[in-house]
């Protein structure tokens, strides 16, 4: 599955390079897609698939959630295969928001907290991420699933006599 291995790469991405450079403060740090590769071949990964490597750890959903950007790519223009090298800046910690900081005081003289709009809106999206999962799941996959939605077997009326 594409975005399975998609989760494999940016997962290893995490764990062996961008936790180790931000726990340690450092403010600048570099993958090597060929080292990737070598760490998730054991791991079931498909040998050779460089370019998934390549575009799983420069996607912005990637680069958002751990507070990075991209300062350079280093290796052949198209930026596809093992010789690539990918170098990041920290722009921003990553951590989980505090109650501090994702609420508000209704008053001064209220100690009810008053969600924040953006906060509220990440925590309802959050609540909806993977709602259809286990229902995709039953009808064998997302395309399955849509199939079974569009087809004209459920279309006809439920009646016990024909016309």
């Amino acid at each position: 599955m594409a975005s399975g291995s998609s989760d494999q790469v940016r997962s290893l991405a995490i764990e062996k390079y961008v936790r180790p450079a931000v726990l340690a403060g450092r403010t600048q740090f570099s993958v090597a897609v060929k080292d990737l590769m070598s760490d998730l071949i054991p791991k079931g990964f498909p040998a050779g698939n460089y370019p998934q490597i390549c575009t799983a750890i420069r996607t912005r959903k990637f680069l958002k959630e751990q507070g990075l950007e991209i300062e350079g790519i280093d290796g052949p223009p198209k930026g596809l295969s093992p010789t690539v090298v990918v170098r990041y800046r920290v722009a921003a910690p990553v951590s989980e928001p505090k109650a501090e900081t994702s609420t508000l005081r209704a008053s001064d003289d209220s100690q009810e907290p008053i969600e924040l709009p953006a906060v509220r809106a990440l925590r309802l999206m959050e609540g909806l991420r993977g709602l259809l999962k286990e229902e995709f799941k039953e009808y064998g996959g997302g395309e399955a699933f849509l199939r079974w939605i569009r087809s004209e077997e459920d279309d006809q009326p439920a009646t016990g006599s024909a016309q």
